[in-house]
């Protein structure tokens, strides 16, 4: 370890004690993406023992543009991003301890498999998963970190249970942006700039060193870099953080159809459904599909139609979840 490590044992800040801290720290990551899949590779180069990944899409060629760990084959084959990412991490660690799930993140997944950890590092694109995120961190006294990107700007903070506001209090000041990768577009250097302070407060806080409660939000493309302290933005009333916390985000039931976020695909979910049903069905109706070790695909009315084991589908092709479940009542009645 000392020779892998020793650029960044030499680091003052870090040292052979800080190196040990990091292989026995445990981190969650939610969502391989773009920022998740640099945040994964950066902390397993720096050492840290075990990450528990987890995501609930597959890989496509437009995610090679920016989503590190992926290859061409990995798009043409429609492998999970964890099942790619988990053996592009272990190729570059073999000693790295990977858990991958592919799955939507829920209160179940969390109180599964989310309590033991040293930290949470969000690398999701939507706010519902972060309000969950949010609440669960701050119900279980684990930190978390808050990251996000679009066209050239980026947006990133670390938030503290018992030290700092939550995600809730400093979300009214958050820079305002209802755009989506997917509508608007991100280039490279966006996402290295959120990852890279995403990695660096990941480092601190698995080494114990103070990291100062302050939002960082920039523009790459423009030049431009802000920071803005948010101490003293905790709300006594907060449903979250407060003194009287309900959760209310972490204890909101999942909607059996959910819209991914500017990706004209709608999540569906019926438990019920199995791949078996499901295969039965199509043979029935005399429908073609394709199959892997993870997942089904089939054509319906012109969407194309992706069911992972457990219940859930995505839908391309549409935004609304009204046209969704018209087409689930077409398909199965």
């Amino acid at each position: 370890m000392e020779t892998r490590y020793s650029r960044q044992i030499l680091y003052k800040n870090i040292g052979s004690e800080g190196q040990e801290q990091l292989a026995q720290s445990h981190v969650l990551i939610v969502g391989m993406g773009a920022l998740g899949t640099h945040v994964a590779e950066g902390l397993t180069r720096s050492g840290v023992g075990e990450l528990t990944i987890v995501d609930r899409d597959y890989i496509e060629y437009s995610n090679l543009q920016r989503q590190t760990l992926f290859t061409e084959l990995d798009a043409q084959s429609a492998l999970p991003k964890v099942v790619a990412a988990q053996k592009a991490l272990e190729a570059i660690r073999s000693d790295i301890h990977i858990h991958s799930y592919i799955a939507h993140v829920d209160k179940v997944f969390l109180d599964k498999h989310g309590k033991d950890v040293d930290l949470i590092i969000d690398a999701t694109d939507n706010f519902e998963t972060r309000q969950r995120l949010n609440d669960f961190a701050y119900q279980q006294s684990i930190p978390w970190i808050y990251g996000a990107v679009v066209q050239s700007t980026y947006t990133e903070a670390a938030f503290i249970p018992g030290q700092t506001p939550c995600f809730n209090c400093v979300m009214p000041t958050l820079p305002s942006i209802s755009m989506t990768c997917d509508t608007v577009g991100v280039i490279q250097p966006a996402v290295t700039m959120t990852t890279s302070l995403q990695i660096r407060d990941a480092l601190k806080l698995l080494t114990n060193k103070e990291v100062a409660p302050r939002l960082t939000f920039g523009d790459i493309w423009e030049g431009s870099h802000h920071t803005i302290g948010f101490g003293r933005m905790h709300r006594d009333t907060c449903e979250t953080c407060g003194s009287h916390p309900t959760y209310p985000y972490l204890n909101q039931a999942d909607r059996q159809y959910a819209v991914l976020c500017g990706r004209d695909t709608v999540q569906y979910y019926n438990q019920h459904i199995s791949q078996e049903m499901i295969v039965q069905f199509l043979g029935t109706k005399g429908m073609k599909y394709k199959q892997n070790d993870y997942m089904l695909m089939f054509e319906f009315k012109g969407h194309r139609i992706i069911s992972f084991t457990g219940g859930r589908m995505l839908i391309h092709g549409m935004r609304d979840p009204n046209q969704a479940a018209t087409l689930i009542g077409q398909l199965f009645g």
